[in-house]
């Protein structure tokens, strides 16, 4: 008997959706795209360019066995439901699956749902419809975009610099990493001197002379104002107000990274692997359900049932007083309001009370998830903001206390909450206070600080950089070039990220910039919403890019190769010096037909003695050029560290002691100290 086929792209999906629908369907997974452009064609796009970027597509490597086992089950089908995620991607992977399965639009139908839940499975088959084909040219065209620049600048910076690849988003973030780098690099610290009178239960500070701005800018300045003052101050002015402090909405993609960063130290990739979980199911205790709604969003709308269902809990939970409004805000043109924000797909399902099923880190992610979805549904938060002037001898100093009236919101989800707490001066019957000191102190102006994963995320966010999908694997990129390297979780560009950045600038600085990347997803946003054709776009942008890309090659100066003076022992060809991600490495110039790589020799690099055999710990390359050390004896001895070692030992646990950036680290325990050279 034939059966209803269902096809989502996930396997980890299908079991799950065939539970809800019963013996009728069988649900088969596409384990992501089946297709994707082929690299034949003019600049190996994959793309027809004369006949208006009419594209190419061929099965990908490995996925033909996957191809012909769906169309056989096609045929055995009553109906096809094509079931993949909720946006543009899972758009593109189900039209490829009609087109390349030979469906029609009697025999199949689109299903899209936003949580992998039962009812919601159930609801989302009661409301079909067939594959928005807007939706699937905007990616379409995103993929030919990407194609097009990747491969013609990527091209372009191997042959001219010591760079891999160049992209339409990776550049303009790197862009962005590197100008904040030369920012730091330009900027002049300037120094001040602040001035504070300390009291029995809390602390001012001057900031105005004669109720004008004073700036202490000196150690003489400030040694000349402290003469002039007295420890006894009059209380000038006191004021309060109470202020209402509203809760965040729900989360989007880029705020989930971000909070999961700062508050959790997860990385982009990271955060979105776990998220990726509990959106396609965990098996519970009768149960396998999705734990939160698609997590690849930048809406924050929430559905009437949530909002209702959540008011409840509330209720329940807090009482009424607790029980908030939707928080809006106002939609920007690039979002996509599709989708909710990410939120659990049930309220009732605490994080306490599911822990049991989940690892540290899914509960950790969940409970983030959970709480501010919670949150943005409760009542604000009441503050009473006081301030208290005081003057002496017609110098003004301010201090600012907060006290939370009613914690509302704050009650579920605990955010930094300035809670100092000032004295009742209106007790202060002679407006008269002694201080118990008055002090100075002096401080530098710093420098910006260098962008986090989640900082640069937040701003590619704003600046409207990327889509929600693109922020992961773009921090990826850019640390898997070597153009940038982490720093106290800080990125910092690299010789290679500042010489593509430049390199790029000098001559497709109208193209490369923020300004352009913008608008381009503006234009991807207006051909799904069938306002833009597709091809048209495509054809205005490579009519200003390939003569740029042309110029540029024949402008720009090759790349400087610095020969040994050896030649390579497999080839012949000369041995030159290269740079990787990991630094300089020797390898032949008949790369890539010949990939030799020198490995330095055992007897010029001895470090230490082995801790563990009679042999040397040595530096080593990987296969990739990547520098550690190891034991000589390799296989027999496995010893190895990532971070060069010392003849020096702990004096805690007497083990081995590396050097990491400006430290010295114990590889055993966590002795550490600052290298004093």
């Amino acid at each position: 008997m034939s059966k209803n086929l269902v096809i989502v792209e996930s396997p980890a999906k299908s079991k799950t959706i065939e539970k809800y629908l019963g013996s009728d369907y069988k649900v088969l997974s596409s384990k992501g795209h089946i297709r994707d452009l082929a690299t034949s064609g003019k600049y190996g796009f994959g793309v027809d360019i004369e006949d208006g970027f009419k594209p190419n597509y061929e099965p990908i490597k490995g996925k033909k066995k996957d191809i012909a086992e769906l169309k056989k089950e096609v045929k055995n089908a009553e109906k096809v439901y094509l079931a993949t995620d909720p946006d543009r991607e899972g758009e593109a992977i189900s039209w490829h699956l009609y087109d390349t399965l030979g469906l029609n639009d009697d025999n199949y139908d689109r299903v899209v749902f936003h949580e992998i839940t039962k009812n919601a499975v159930l609801e989302a088959f009661k409301n079909v419809r067939k594959i928005d084909k807007n939706l699937v040219n905007s990616q379409e065209t995103r993929r030919i975009l990407d194609r097009i620049i990747g491969f013609r600048l990527s091209k372009l910076m191997q042959a001219k610099t010591d760079g891999k690849s160049a992209g339409r988003v990776q550049s303009v973030a790197l862009k962005l990493v590197v100008d904040k780098e030369r920012e730091i690099k330009a900027f002049v610290s300037e120094e001040y001197w602040t001035i504070k009178g300390i009291f029995n239960d809390f602390e001012a500070e001057l900031f105005n002379y004669n109720h004008e701005t004073l700036e202490i800018k000196n150690e003489v300045s400030a040694k000349e104002i402290l003469s002039k003052l007295s420890k006894s101050f009059t209380i000038e002015d006191v004021s309060k107000k109470s202020k209402n402090k509203k809760a965040k909405p729900a989360y989007i993609t880029s705020t989930m990274q971000q909070d999961a960063s700062n508050k959790l130290g997860f990385n982009a990739k990271k955060t979105m692997s776990i998220a990726q979980k509990l959106y396609e199911g965990i098996e519970l205790e009768n149960e396998t359900t999705g734990l939160i709604t698609y997590m690849r969003t930048d809406s924050i709308r929430l559905s009437d049932e949530f909002i209702k269902s959540t008011y409840g809990f509330i209720k329940g939970h807090f009482g009424e007083d607790y029980v908030g409004y939707v928080k809006k805000t106002t939609k920007k043109d690039n979002v996509q309001d599709a989708h909710e924000a990410i939120r659990p797909t049930n309220i009732n399902r605490t994080p306490d009370s599911i822990k049991m099923y989940l690892t540290n880190d899914e509960y950790k992610l969940y409970k983030l998830i959970y709480d501010r979805a919670l949150a943005s549904l409760m009542s604000d938060a009441k503050t009473l903001n006081t301030t208290v002037i005081l003057d002496n001898n017609n110098y003004q100093f301010k201090a600012t206390g907060q006290i939370i009236t009613f914690d509302g919101y704050l009650k579920v989800y605990n955010e930094d909450t300035n809670n100092t707490i000032l004295p009742e001066f209106d007790t202060y019957k002679s407006k008269v206070i002694v201080a118990k000191d008055i002090t100075s102190e002096q401080h530098f102006t710093k420098p910006p600080a260098r962008y986090t994963e989640a900082k640069l995320i937040k701003e590619m966010e704003e600046l409207g950089i990327g889509r929600p999908s693109t922020y992961a694997t773009t921090m990826d990129t850019l640390k898997n070039r070597g153009y940038v390297n982490i720093i106290d979780k800080k990125f910092v560009p690299t010789e290679i990220g500042f010489q593509i950045t430049d390199k790029l600038q000098e001559c497709f600085s109208n193209l490369i910039n923020v300004e352009y990347t913008a608008n381009m997803e503006t234009d991807l946003d207006k051909i799904a919403e069938g306002k833009k054709v597709w091809y048209k776009v495509l054809q205005k942008f490579y009519d200003e890019f390939e003569p740029q890309v042309r110029e540029a090659f024949d402008k720009l100066p090759k790349k400087e190769v610095v020969k040994t003076g050896e030649d390579c022992p497999e080839c012949g060809s000369p041995l030159v010096i290269r740079k990787g991600r990991y630094g300089e490495f020797i390898a032949c110039s008949n790369y890539p037909k010949c990939k030799y790589i020198k490995q330095e020799t055992k007897e010029e690099n001895e470090i230490i003695d082995c801790p563990n055999c009679s042999g040397k710990i040595v530096m080593k390359r990987s296969k990739r050029g990547k520098v550690f050390y190891g034991c000589n004896n390799y296989p027999e001895c496995k010893t190895a560290y990532w971070d060069k070692p010392i003849s020096d030992k702990c004096p805690k646990c007497n083990s081995v002691l590396t050097i990491k950036g400006k430290k010295i680290k114990c590889t055993n325990c966590d002795y550490e100290k600052e290298l004093d050279w």
